[in-house]
This record gives structure tokens, C-alpha cells and sequence, in this order.
């Protein structure tokens, strides 16, 4: 059976190769003509256009946590913890203003702090502050909505605010209780030792950012043609009537931020696509929603934490998240 797979690979590979050099070789792309339509062309305009714009942002980001992962350990960043349950916790806040790690990376990051003792609660906040509140995710919210102030302070007021809150929240119900995932090793006491070879960090640093920019990459790529063939082929009327609706708007802004799990680096340019029809509301309620919580980060959290842990997590994320964003509709815009 492999052997047929490997043989099947081979022509595959070989039957593109000859085609490539028929193309190049027999064939002037200028004579030929493509009756694209015109809603396609556009799909394409505005796929490119997201793309384009977020790509830098991507990369900025991808390198920024990877020098974090290879350069900062996790006892370097609980130094900057105090020892408090309580006071703890806007200190934790703060450190995701200044560790750029994106929603993937800090899973694992925020797990082996907890292992090595940090409380559950304060690994919480920096699980759903450090994603948006860095300033990675600042310069890319500015570029992508041009400096539109609402949505600037809105995304990282809240943010820092929310963090807090759902920090404050899963104390009062898991009260530090253990809720990490164990192996068999791990509960027995008899992981294996394993000698590590000296490696050279910023190669490391590469590899790190290359593994996180084409795992974030094809969710962005995702994300942004999903979001193209919305923008095109969804009727504007219903699209606008969706998003201009108080309560509709961001439950649904929420639902497709939490499908699409864009990386927090580059949600904003998917987001800005939507500026025409959706409320700033809506708007705020996906960028601080997703890199909270997605598709993504659920199949990880149940991989790394209890399943009671992880559902409740959720439900207060997005209690909060969206009750947090209607009072704000109300009061501020």
C-alpha cells in the first residue's frame, strides 16, 4: 500500500513538472483568454488586498513570539509575578503588553508556567490578554483600521479590562485547583531524561517562526478568501441589516471569529473588510473575541486542560466577551 502511494506521488510530481514545461515551453499565456466573472474577479481583488496588507504584520509577529519562546524562559517571566492570588493578576495583564505571543504559542507556554506553580487564574489572564494586548497586534489594528481611535482604545481598553475579569472569575470558581492534563509519566514521577544537545537559538528562532508562520498561515489564508466570497456574494442588504443590529452583529462577529481562528496579528485586516457593513460594535466584539477563544485553541485546550476546565472557560470568555460589548455599545458608541 505505501508502495503504491509512494509510486502514485512520483507521477503525480512527474505529470506536474511536464506540464509545467509544455506551459513554459509550447505555450504564450497572452493568447489565452479566461471569461472570469466579474463577482470572481472581485473575490479576487478583495482576497488580495487582505492578504497583501497583513502579510507583514504576520511575520513581524511570528518572529517577535519566536524570539520570546527562544530567549525568554518561563521562570523569567514569573520573576515578574508577585506571589498574591489576587494582586497577581494585573501584573499578568500587563505582561502580555510586553510578550508578544500569539493565541497558539501561549497555550503551551501558559501549561508549563502552571506546571511549574503559577497560579490557574493569573495563567488565564495572560492566556486571553497576551494574544491581543502586545504591540504587534497594535500597530496591525492602527495600520488596518487607519488609526480609527474607537476601535483602537475599544479593542485594547477592553482587552486589558476583560482580562481581568475573566482572571477574577475562574478564581472564584476553580480556586487554583489543578485542572493541567497529565500524562502516565508525568503522575508516576518517571519521565524520561532526556539529554539535550546545545542548539544554536536563532536557528531555533527560525524554525520556531517558520512553523508558526505556515501554521497561522493557512488559517489567515482561510480566513481572508471566506471572508472575499462574504463581502461578494452575501446580499449587502441582510449583510447590513446583520451588522447593524445591537445584538445580531456581534453574536454573529463572534461566531465567525471563532470559526475562522485568525492569527491576532492579522485579524484586524479580515475585520477592516467588514468596516462598511458591520458596527463597530460587531467589529470589536471579533477582534477581542477570536484571539481569546477559537476553533483552533479549543482542540488545543482540551489536548492540555480538563475537559470541565476548558467548557467553562468557554462560557465565561464568551459571556463576558459579549455582555462586556453591549454595555459598551450602550455606553460609549
Amino acid at each position: 500500500m505505501n508502495m503504491f502511494k509512494k509510486v502514485w506521488k512520483e507521477v503525480i510530481g512527474l505529470g506536474l513538472i511536464g506540464l509545467f514545461l509544455y506551459l513554459f515551453f509550447f505555450v504564450d499565456l497572452k493568447d489565452l483568454t479566461f471569461n472570469i466573472p466579474g463577482q470572481w474577479l472581485n473575490v479576487n481583488t478583495i482576497f488580495l488586498s487582505i492578504v497583501l496588507e497583513a502579510i507583514p504584520f504576520l511575520l513581524l509577529g511570528v518572529f517577535a513570539s519566536a524570539l520570546i519562546q527562544t530567549f525568554v524562559s518561563e521562570d523569567t517571566i514569573k520573576r515578574f509575578l508577585p506571589k498574591n492570588a489576587v494582586g497577581a493578576i494585573i501584573p499578568a495583564a500587563i505582561l502580555g503588553v510586553i510578550f508578544p505571543i500569539c493565541e497558539c504559542a501561549i497555550i503551551p507556554v501558559v501549561r508549563r508556567l502552571i506546571k511549574k506553580g503559577m497560579p490557574l487564574h493569573v495563567g488565564v489572564v495572560l492566556l486571553v490578554g497576551a494574544p491581543i494586548l502586545n504591540p504587534i497586534v497594535v500597530l496591525s489594528t492602527y495600520y488596518a483600521f487607519n488609526g480609527n481611535p474607537t476601535i483602537l482604545y475599544g479593542r485594547f481598553g477592553l482587552a486589558f479590562f476583560l482580562s481581568i475579569i475573566i482572571g477574577l472569575l475562574m478564581l472564584l470558581l476553580f480556586k487554583n485547583n489543578n485542572q493541567l492534563r497529565w500524562t502516565k509519566n508525568e503522575l508516576i514521577g518517571r519521565q524520561e531524561m532526556v539529554e539535550e544537545k546545545p542548539q544554536n537559538k536563532w536557528k531555533t528562532t527560525f524554525y520556531h517562526a517558520s512553523d508558526e508562520f505556515f501554521e497561522m498561515g493557512k488559517y489567515f489564508i482561510i480566513g481572508a478568501f471566506v471572508a472575499s466570497l462574504f463581502q461578494t456574494f452575501l446580499d449587502r442588504s441582510l449583510l447590513t441589516a446583520i451588522g447593524s443590529h445591537e445584538i445580531f452583529g456581534p453574536a454573529v462577529m463572534m461566531a465567525f471569529a471563532y470559526v475562522l481562528s485568525l492569527c491576532s496579528e492579522a485579524d484586524a485586516f479580515v475585520a477592516a473588510s467588514f468596516g462598511s457593513t458591520f458596527s463597530t460594535g460587531s467589529l470589536l466584539a471579533f477582534l477581542i473575541y477570536g484571539p481569546m477563544i477559537d476553533l483552533k485553541n479549543t482542540v488545543m485546550l482540551f489536548a492540555y486542560f480538563r475537559v470541565k476546565f476548558v467548557l467553562v472557560f468557554i462560557a465565561v470568555v464568551t459571556v463576558v466577551v459579549f455582555s462586556s460589548i453591549l454595555v459598551f455599545q450602550q455606553i460609549v458608541l
